[in-house]
């Protein structure tokens, strides 16, 4: 896929600057550009990213990311399911959700929907949380998908037996909303 070309527009409102001082980086040779045959300038995200960085200039990591991210919600209770996809996709459109009620049906969800992150309940009837897991760290199409265990039974070693199967993070039931997004932010820009 190719790289996302930037209008100087675009990169004035990131910037918070006029269009003006957009076109003086761009004559000083301080951002990389090329002009279309209409004569407007593009700029590609990674020079962009570049000129950020060498500038001291804040990035927002969320700019710069590659567009929708698809999460696969995997919990045998469809009222929590509903809770994680409703609190993660509130004034986001950059997420892509489906949902799983069980072991088995995740496995046919990743297959199809090809996930970047997974939210996993550990105890679920027949496949659980544990098998799936393992089953995702431990095949090369999916090892690089990021799991966060969501479970209400974290005792019994169940958050270090999950951890060493290949999850990436755990959130503990009853969670708070605003601990879901982040650790889902965080897991989707790693």
């Amino acid at each position: 896929m190719p790289e996302r070309l930037l209008t100087t527009g675009e990169i004035a409102r990131y910037c918070q600057v006029s269009n003006v001082a957009v076109f003086r980086w761009i004559k000083a040779g301080k951002l990389p550009a090329f002009s279309t045959p209409g004569g407007h300038y593009r700029v590609a995200m990674s020079d962009f990213r570049a000129f950020l960085e060498r500038s001291g200039m804040p990035i927002d990591d969320d700019f710069f990311s590659s567009g929708i991210k698809r999460i696969l919600v995997v919990d045998d209770e469809p009222e929590v399911a509903e809770v994680i996809v409703t609190a993660l996709g509130q004034g986001n459109n950059q997420y892509e959700f489906e949902r799983a009620a069980d072991g088995f049906d995740a496995g046919l969800k990743v297959a199809s929907f090809r996930p970047d992150l997974v939210t996993l309940d550990l105890m679920m009837p027949d496949v659980d949380g544990f098998q799936v897991c393992q089953r995702l760290k431990s095949e090369e199409g999916t090892r690089n998908i990021r799991i966060l265990i969501i479970t209400a039974f974290p005792g019994d070693g169940n958050l270090e037996r999950a951890m060493a199967l290949g999850a990436d993070d755990y959130l503990i039931k009853p969670f708070q909303l605003a601990d879901l997004r982040q650790k889902v932010k965080a897991l989707l820009r790693a």
